[in-house]
């Protein structure tokens, strides 16, 4: 049989944006074309992007989907590349029930082919795709120039037998599936384990395409990858940027050759830069050029604004001093330090007039007054966001979000929340890799931060660290009174977040808590917060899901309940 070249167009999509996905393929195609390819593979659900929830229940979508894949057909063939096998995912629809379907379809010669629905349907995690979707009930087997390919979308290769088990019966050349998997930390192997496993069941290699980009609170990171029959790695392409690889398929080797691997990046780096992906794709796809936050001279807004400069440029951000009579110096110092470095706009504003005008009409005092401060500054951060077109980041992170500690419509206000899913103790370990970053030479935007992509806005980085050692090392504090710390009313972090981890992350209970060896006070203490705090993180802005159980779509829990342990 003829050798088969094969490009894996990892892209990123919007949601929605039909023309604009569908002139990415084009693009994509003609380039394949240009390297020798016969056949493209592009993610799951390509041209309406994913996931699209519930825009697959309006028929006129799914019309105006379908319009578009037949419309990209033509325009395939026009450009004369019609002799291109191009596999795409779109929305599709069971006539005789009128439901949709997630299908891939293939176009060739000027027409969109027959396709494949998945067959498995996601129902956990983020994934609720049993109130979208109608299952697919056959498997699919393409022929191209005599190789037999068949064919899978995402969860079909995690579960075991349907449309993987039917294939491995039929003497397939190739496994080939399209995916829309989101990051989180540790997934990356699990996605080569699963796919070896699959590759020997079926007794042929694998294709692995998967989508990259942000979409709301997820992150998808590309990483697509082929693997050899027997589990080994042949192709890797880069997490967390757009990529067009190749992979020489030849049906009648035993083995395949290898072709480009891309080069893992490490825990830290992985993680920041899923977070800055998704910044920056939600402010590209909701056509922000600009961000405004608070900056307190602490270690989360500290985080966030490197974050947004990295997303954006240093000139896109507004950084925004709001002391009061309670802030320190150093914390002040360091807030214009940290905007200095990051080349940001840097403006002050003192909250002590504003918040004297309202003591004088309402005289608070205690927990009360200390919101109050927080609830003015976010009203000045709305206002800027207001009057300048920005978006505003909370800064907040998934310690003080599980335990209620912020301030409702305070510090909690904002369009994005970028470290929404990292424990404290993560962000000092991320701003520490971020300065390691810029000692090493990496400048603000990046010359690596996303992926491999070079940008030119920003001010190159000096030479030194990013954030400020101080912000750091300093002991947390939100400075509402005198002398406050974080450990006043919270364990302190390091203790908190393994508790957190445990009740959140792995679900365990007061007796599991306690069977690990913390102690009844602290677990008491972390229970009776996490619980009491379902309220506020339904009102929390979204943010990049990066850990295997973030909060939103993966924890969904009654705000009224009175179950206690």
């Amino acid at each position: 049989m003829t050798q088969i070249r094969i490009a894996l167009a990892q892209i990123d999509t919007c949601v929605g944006d039909l023309a604009g996905n569908a002139r990415k393929v084009l693009d994509y195609s003609s380039q394949a074309a240009k390297a020798g390819a016969q056949l493209v593979v592009f993610p799951e659900m390509t041209l309406t992007g994913y996931p699209i929830e519930d825009l697959a229940l309006r028929a006129t979508f799914r019309k105006a989907a379908w319009d578009t894949a037949n419309q990209l057909a033509g325009d395939l063939a026009d450009q004369q590349l019609g002799g291109l096998y191009v596999m795409v995912g779109t929305v599709g629809t069971d006539h005789a029930a009128a439901k949709p379907r997630n299908r891939l379809v293939v176009l060739h010669e000027g027409r969109v082919w027959a396709g494949y629905d998945k067959h498995f349907l996601p129902n956990y995690g983020v994934f609720d795709e049993f109130r979208i979707f109608t299952p697919g009930e056959r498997p699919v087997v393409l022929e191209v120039f005599g190789a037999r390919i068949g064919l899978a979308i995402c969860e079909d290769i995690w579960q075991d037998g349907g449309p993987v088990a039917d294939l491995a019966q039929q003497g397939i050349d190739l496994l080939l599936t399209i995916n829309g998997s989101p990051y989180e930390e540790g997934k990356t192997h699990t996605r080569l384990d699963l796919a070896a496993k699959r590759a020997a069941e079926v007794q042929a290699p694998m294709v692995y395409l998967n989508q990259v980009g942000g979409q709301d609170d997820l992150v998808f990171d590309g990483g697509s990858f082929v693997v050899d029959a027997d589990g080994s790695l042949l192709e890797r392409s880069p997490m967390f940027t757009e990529d067009l690889s190749y992979f020489d398929f030849d049906p009648d080797a035993n083995h395949q050759r290898t072709s480009s691997i891309a080069p893992m990046p490490q825990a830290d780096e992985e993680v920041y830069t899923a977070c800055v992906l998704g910044l920056k794709d939600y402010m590209d796809k909701n056509h922000f050029t600009g961000v405004c936050l608070g900056l307190s001279g602490g270690i989360d807004s500290a985080l966030v604004a490197a974050m947004a400069a990295d997303a954006c440029g240093g000139e896109g951000v507004w950084g925004i001093s709001m002391p009061s009579m309670y802030s320190s110096d150093g914390s002040k110092d360091d807030a214009a330090d940290l905007a200095g470095r990051l080349g940001a706009h840097y403006d002050v504003q003192p909250i002590e007039p504003m918040f004297q005008a309202f003591q004088r009409q309402l005289g608070l005092e205690g927990i009360a007054a200390e919101n109050l401060q927080a609830r003015i500054r976010g009203v000045i951060v709305m206002a800027y966001s207001n009057a300048k077109g920005l978006l505003a980041l909370a800064t907040g992170n998934k310690s003080e979000l599980a335990c209620g500690y912020s301030t409702i419509y305070g510090d909690a206000i904002g369009g994005y929340a970028p470290i929404k899913d990292l424990l404290k103790t993560r962000v000092w370990d991320l701003a520490r890799w971020r300065n390691q970053a810029a000692q090493a030479g990496v400048g603000i935007g990046g010359l690596r931060i996303v992926g491999n992509e070079r940008r030119e806005s920003g001010r190159p980085l000096p030479q030194g660290i990013m954030i400020p050692v101080a912000s750091i090392e300093k002991a947390p504090s939100a400075e509402l009174r005198p002398g406050q710390k974080d450990s006043d009313s919270l364990p302190e972090y390091e203790l908190l977040d393994r508790v957190l981890a445990a009740y959140i992350e792995c679900a365990e209970g007061r007796a599991d808590l306690l069977a690990r060896g913390f102690d009844a006070v602290t677990v008491d203490t972390v229970m009776r917060l996490v619980d009491r705090a379902e309220w506020k993180r339904r009102q929390y802005p979204l943010g990049p899901k990066v850990t295997a159980l973030a909060f939103g779509r993966d924890r969904r829990l009654p705000v009224t309940d009175a179950f206690r342990e």
